[in-house]
């Protein structure tokens, strides 16, 4: 994989960057995290090269001035609303990133549970942080917002929040996923700040869209497709092309909602520290440490389809509703791609293709899988009477990197029928063949007895950032497995099987 993006000259920018947006307004600055504060596979997956962690080494970098607030919001928590890449809740997503932080020698100054309406929920988890001793604050929805900036920026407003107390000059405020509360939260300290005679502002750190890459440069294009369910919509900034002359790129919800926070600002701050538009007030400097911008573009193409095609499974799975499809094809046909762009794609329907008679005769579903070595290699897999097709593929990868001719068994068919007599007995599971996360297991027991399986272990790591696709949707087993092994996966949307009920 060729890289595209220099994490070191990234660092560099976007630190002195934010130093000196805080010398602009001496004080306190709050900072609102746009996107994944840890783990952005998102940025990595376009940004061939991009640390998908390199946020949280900018945060070691500032860690002396900053401090950090996570929120989350109390519908999200109610509904029990799933991250889509780990498979957790936003509230142990929250308690995760708390965990992680601290591993980094980073830690969270509060949490704060955004637009509370007495919500069970998010009341008990409340309880359960405040019992592990993090402190948390419960704010309500904003009175007045969004059209009424006199009465946000009131004591019926922000004031009628509880103020949080905060000591360093830079505030980092993040939280799982869109819609959790940061800027409202941002704008409530400002207020309560500027009432108690702290000089303060607010700013906005937002990896995508890059705002000084082509509005059509797939890079911002795949934003768009990572945020179907938004619909948000890349545009000329109209504010910083007015003030400024210069096109720059934005959204479409950063520009709509511009003229209100410029109206709370002006309200809270003075204008004479009012921005000109959402591009000024935003602190991003990922688009100059591009270092190749066609192995960019490249990366970006690939993320689209495979978001079109994770877009087609919602939608068979009901989780999707017919426009959101429309828009994941429209962009496609902006960047004059298809499904079968990703080489993965075609390979793994012609697995499945080939072995359909054989899988008829064994009585198991005909599904392929193919998996992209980081050499550029194919290796395939079909799905068996012991062995899913995405196992099959990811054991065929290994011994691929390990260097072991492909008729090598890692795993004895004895060993894997025993288990599926285990499987089938006592865990009363239907189906006995092996997926992904469970050959981990049978292959890390293996390995202590046989030095070709320890070989291929060791391979596996290089199989992290590798693309794999599954003519079929995977079951629980292979998603948490191929999670859990970094690759980058997509499917067909199809059933692998006719019944409702999936282990």
């Amino acid at each position: 994989m060729r890289i595209a993006f220099d994490n070191e000259r990234y660092l560099a920018e976007q630190a002195a960057a934010i130093r000196e947006r805080m010398a602009r307004y001496p004080g306190r600055l709050y900072l609102e995290f746009g996107g994944k504060l840890l783990s952005d596979n998102h940025a990595a997956r376009v940004l061939p090269g991009y640390d998908p962690n390199v946020k949280l080494r900018l945060l070691k970098e500032l860690s002396t001035d900053a401090e950090i607030l996570l929120c989350i919001h109390a519908g999200a928590i109610e509904r029990r609303k799933l991250r889509a890449d780990y498979g957790i809740t936003y509230d142990a997503d929250a308690m995760k990133l708390i965990d992680d932080l601290g591993e980094w020698g980073l830690s969270v100054a509060a949490v704060v549970i955004t637009r509370y309406e007495g919500q069970a929920q998010a009341r008990a988890f409340k309880d359960k942080l405040e019992n592990r001793g993090v402190r948390v604050y419960l704010h309500a929805p904003t009175k007045g917002y969004p059209d009424r900036p006199e009465i946000i920026a009131s004591a019926e407003g922000y004031g009628a929040n509880p103020a949080i107390a905060l000591s360093k000059p830079l505030v980092v405020v993040t939280g799982p996923g869109p819609g959790s509360g940061k800027m409202a939260t941002c704008l409530s300290q400002l207020y309560h700040d500027r009432l108690a005679g702290v000089p303060a502002m607010y700013a906005k750190f937002e990896t995508f869209p890059i705002w000084n890459l082509p509005l059509d440069h797939p890079v911002n294009v795949a934003y768009e497709a990572a945020t179907l369910d938004l619909d948000d919509r890349n545009l000329i900034d109209p504010h910083h092309l007015k003030a400024t002359g210069e096109s720059a790129v934005n959204y479409n919800r950063d520009v709509e909602a511009f003229p209100i926070l410029a109206a709370i600002l002006k309200r809270i701050a003075g204008a004479e520290n009012a921005y000109r538009s959402p591009t000024e007030m935003g602190v991003n400097r990922a688009g100059f440490a591009i270092v190749d911008d066609e192995a960019a573009r490249e990366a970006a193409r690939q993320e689209a389809v495979r978001r079109y095609l994770r877009c087609a499974c919602e939608r068979l799975m009901g989780a999707a509703d017919a426009q959101v499809l429309e828009r994941a094809e429209a962009i496609l046909g902006r960047l004059g791609i298809g499904p079968e762009y990703r080489a993965v794609v075609p390979a793994a329907r012609q697995a499945a293709a080939e072995e359909r008679a054989e899988a008829e005769a064994e009585g198991v579903a005909h599904c392929g899988a193919a998996l992209e070595l980081p050499d550029g290699r194919i290796v395939t897999g079909k799905n068996s009477r012991l062995l899913h097709a995405a196992t099959a593929a990811v054991l065929n990868g290994a011994k691929a990197l390990a260097g072991l001719p492909d008729p090598i068994h890692l795993l004895s068919p004895i060993v894997i029928e025993s288990i599926g007599r285990f499987k089938g007995g006592l865990l009363h599971r239907r189906s006995a063949s092996l997926d992904v996360d469970e050959a981990l297991i049978a292959l890390a027991i293996s390995a202590a007895l046989n030095p070709m399986v320890q070989a291929c272990l060791d391979a596996l790591p290089r199989l992290r950032g590798c693309a794999m696709h599954l003519s079929h949707i995977p079951t629980p087993g292979d998603e948490a497995g191929l999670r859990k092994l970094g690759i980058d996966l997509s499917s067909d949307p199809a059933f692998a099987t006719k019944r409702l009920f999936v282990e």
